[in-house]
């Protein structure tokens, strides 16, 4: 499904989106290395830039904003999941043992969201399109093609999905892929779980990690080291295709995969 024209299901990223302390910096990092063109928006969007790939929307990138006394917040990407009513699933998020972090609020007429974090700590957003579903575009090179929750809890994490978003968990049965569990919407597999990873630093929290599709791992890492950024985690092969984790030059951390199909799912 490389381009999408009407509203997620609910439970499946539908979404990315970076807060940046360098914004235009960003925007740039990432045109060099995917070929999205995008700007910073106008005032009565905050500025929020809406990335594009092929005339399709990607991804958003926006201005990190510091509250007075409080540090900054991390640089990261942000998984959003689709929700047919933002008000009620963030009442079941609520109800299943997740946090608020960011109450509903609407996006002019783009749709309603909110930010939540889940009991073990992982934070993702939450999307109820209006005008804007959300990614125009997926499954294609430079696009979004999967989305990975790293746990520390993955039977909490498990439980806690299925009760806000109807999402099930089931056991990849494939070599290589022990310990790893798909995300299933109905019966399709719209992401990932698995226990955090051993060579993650031990102080890592919980998190969902995003995957960028790329014709050519080895190239795109060189690509993002030769614009500032870093290696993580240098290009392996997996059941799925040949990936790598890198980091960008303001430390937001993504994975990259050329996939041995263009469909994960």
């Amino acid at each position: 499904m490389p381009e999408v024209t009407s509203a997620y299901q609910p439970g499946t990223p539908c979404w990315v989106d970076l807060a940046a302390p360098d914004q235009q910096a960003a925007i740039d990092f990432y045109s060099s290395v995917f070929g999205w063109t995008g700007e910073i928006g106008p005032p009565e969007t905050g500025g929020y830039a809406v990335c594009e790939l092929n005339g399709k929307p990607v991804a958003g990138i926006m201005a990190a904003m510091t509250m007075d006394g409080q540090p900054p917040p991390p640089t990261v990407w942000t998984t959003y999941l689709a929700a047919a009513d933002a008000d009620a699933t963030a009442q079941a998020v609520s109800s299943a043992g997740g946090t608020i972090q960011m109450p509903v609020v609407d996006m002019m007429t783009l749709g309603r969201m909110c930010i939540a974090a889940d009991p073990a700590g992982a934070v993702f957003g939450i999307w109820q399109a209006v005008d804007f579903p959300g990614a125009g575009i997926v499954n294609e090179h430079g696009a979004l093609i999967w989305n990975e929750l790293n746990t520390t809890d993955r039977s909490a994490a498990a439980a806690f999905y299925q009760a806000s978003f109807g999402i099930e968990s089931a056991a990849m049965e494939m070599a290589g892929a022990e310990n790893y569990f798909a995300l299933k919407v109905g019966d399709r597999p719209v992401g990932g779980m698995q226990p955090m990873p051993e060579q993650m630093p031990p102080d890592t929290p919980s998190h969902w990690l995003t995957y960028f599709s790329v014709p050519d791992t080895d190239a795109t890492v060189e690509k993002v080291t030769a614009a500032g950024g870093a290696a993580l985690q240098e290009p392996i092969d997996m059941v799925a295709g040949r990936m790598a984790m890198v980091t960008d030059p303001q430390g937001a951390t993504f994975a990259v995969i050329s996939p041995k199909s263009m469909d994960l799912g």
